[in-house]
This record gives structure tokens, C-alpha cells and sequence, in this order.
């Protein structure tokens, strides 16, 4: 309780701040309007040659379309701006004002920054989950509905403990700048069923960097694919990366030589 406490608290402050500069918002609708165009588009010109792509309807890829959009905007809402900040402080030696706090350190690395108008990426993309599902055939349960929040969640903490996970190399490494476009690059692939790819990719976006079960798991919950033996496997390979994302920060902060250095 006292976590999400601070959380909220430093959701507050940083939504407060970023509402004084409201031309970014109406910036960031039309960027995520030109993306969801775009996205559509392409979307469209593939259905004009088929009717299936492997196996997924057009109102099934919209789904996933929609959930990748979602995602986006939580990454960049809440995970790539504390990750970012993180890089930074290291690199400066800032992060030792926030190690002499009296509170966990990954928690409050993990839960300073926020940017508001990320959500419209969240709008746009519930938006396309709406069409998306009163196109499809089949209308969701409500057991559909658990299953594909519960899969967002565990997707959205496995793209956490990834960024967490490449964001402590700062400690040994100076400037990791790239990391940006790099996960950008990787996360497009995201826009399409990692069950189109071939086997090592596939393997690659499952497991290296869990844009599967970010993206697609979720989708298949949507269009009642997903199966119970899915999310059990999302939610023990989620605990896993917690844990081990959470021993390789600890590890990371013994090496922090600090301002001083």
C-alpha cells in the first residue's frame, strides 16, 4: 500500500507538470494519429490479397494492431521514461540523492517519471480493441475479458523487468543512448502475431524480448485463441524475470561507484 501511495504521488506531480504544456498534447495526437493511419493501411492492403494470414482474420490482426498500440503507450507513459531518467542519473552520479531515500530504490526509479499524453496512444488503441471486437464473429466472455487483462498486465511486467534488465548495464557502461531506437526497432515487429515469423525469431520475440507475450498473448484472449497452458507460461516466466531482474538490479547497484567515483 505505501508503494502504490508513492506511486500515485509522483503520478500526480508529474501529470501536474506535463499539463502545463498542453500544445503536447494535440503534438502527440497527431503522431499517433499518423501512426494508426499508417498502421490501418498497411493492414488494408494486405486484406486486399487475402483473406487470412496465417490462420488471423482482419478483425483479428486489428486486435492485435489495437493491444500493440496500447502497449506503446504504457511503455512510453510509465517504463521508457524512468529507464531513461535511470541511465542518466548513473551516468551523472544523481543517482546518489535517491539511494540516501528511505524507501527500495528500484521502487522509486521505477515510478518517477510520467508522461501523460503517452495515453492517447492507450485512447487510440482502445479505440481499434473496440472495432476490432464488434467485428469479430465471436463476442468476448467475461472469462476472455480476465484472461486479457490479466495478459496485459503480466506483458506490460515483462517488458518492464527488459528495460530494467538492459538499463542496469549503466552501471558498467556509459552511455547507452541507443536503447531507445533499438527496443523501437524491435518492438515494430510487435505490430503483427509473432506466430507469422520463423521459429528462431519467434523464439527470440518470446523470450529475449518478450514482445509475444506484450502484444500477442493479449490479442489471442481477444480472439478466444488463448489458451490455459499460455497463461500459465506468461505468468511463471513473468515471476521469473521479476525475480531475476530484481537480483540482477542488486547486483548492478553493488558496482555503483557513485558521484564520488
Amino acid at each position: 500500500m505505501r508503494s502504490l501511495q508513492l506511486a500515485w504521488v509522483f503520478l500526480r506531480v508529474n501529470a501536474m507538470n506535463e499539463l502545463q504544456y498542453r500544445a503536447n498534447f494535440f503534438v502527440q495526437l497527431l503522431q499517433s494519429a499518423i501512426a494508426l493511419v499508417a498502421g490501418l493501411v498497411v493492414i488494408g492492403l494486405v486484406f486486399s490479397h487475402t483473406d487470412q494470414l496465417r490462420g488471423w482474420t482482419h478483425p483479428e490482426l486489428l486486435a492485435v494492431m489495437g493491444v500493440h498500440i496500447v502497449m506503446g503507450g504504457i511503455i512510453g507513459a510509465f517504463i521508457q521514461p524512468n529507464m531513461l531518467r535511470l541511465t542518466e542519473d548513473v551516468r551523472d552520479g544523481r543517482l546518489d540523492f535517491l539511494l540516501t531515500k528511505p524507501e527500495d530504490a528500484q521502487l522509486l526509479v521505477s515510478v518517477r517519471e510520467f508522461r501523460i499524453w503517452r495515453l492517447v496512444d492507450v485512447a487510440l488503441g482502445g479505440i481499434v480493441l473496440g472495432y476490432a471486437l464488434l467485428s469479430m464473429d465471436a463476442a468476448l466472455s467475461p472469462l476472455g475479458a480476465v484472461a486479457f487483462a490479466a495478459a496485459l498486465f503480466l506483458g506490460a511486467a515483462m517488458i518492464y523487468c527488459f528495460w530494467l534488465f538492459v538499463t542496469t548495464f549503466a552501471f558498467w557502461i556509459i552511455r547507452l543512448d541507443e536503447i531507445v531506437e533499438l527496443f523501437e526497432g524491435i518492438y515494430q515487429a510487435g505490430r503483427w502475431p509473432v506466430t507469422i515469423y520463423p521459429g528462431w525469431l519467434r523464439i527470440g520475440l518470446t523470450f529475449l524480448v518478450p514482445i509475444a507475450f506484450a502484444v500477442t498473448v493479449p490479442a489471442e484472449a481477444l480472439a478466444n485463441r488463448l489458451t490455459v497452458d499460455t497463461l500459465v507460461l506468461a505468468f511463471g516466466f513473468a515471476a521469473f524475470l521479476l525475480l531475476a531482474t530484481r537480483a540482477w538490479w542488486r547486483f548492478g547497484l553493488r558496482h555503483y561507484s557513485g558521484a564520488s567515483a
